[in-house]
């Protein structure tokens, strides 16, 4: 790996018909390229995402419940409840939940 001389950026190969050369992108320094050159290419992985759809059927059995809480909509005391990272990661997580009896769902900030 070569840096530019003037701007001190990296050198990237590149294939011409006279040549290999080593080129800066930012300031268009160029050099012959001094025996072997690799050329790589960047290869970006994307994995599937894995979606779990769940019914209200299955919702009782799969998400945990509190009776910590009271909804705002019935006076229930006990409710479903989950946590999902919405804002930037140093801020804490936001806290949802959905009444057992009503359905309402209320989320509280950490």
């Amino acid at each position: 790996m070569e840096f530019c001389p003037g701007c001190g950026r990296r050198l990237v190969p590149q294939k011409r018909e006279s040549g290999t050369f080593i080129v800066c992108k930012r300031c268009g320094y160029e050099k012959s390229a001094e025996g072997p050159v690799r050329l790589v290419r960047k290869l970006v992985h994307r994995p599937k995402e894995d979606v779990i759809v769940v019914d209200s059927k299955q919702e009782s059995k799969l998400l945990p419940k509190t009776t910590g809480v009271e909804c705002p909509a019935c006076g229930n005391s006990e409710a479903l409840w989950w946590t999902v990272q919405t804002r930037s990661a140093d801020e804490g997580s936001t806290q949802f939940f959905r009444c057992t009896k009503c359905g309402h769902t209320w989320r509280e900030y950490g």
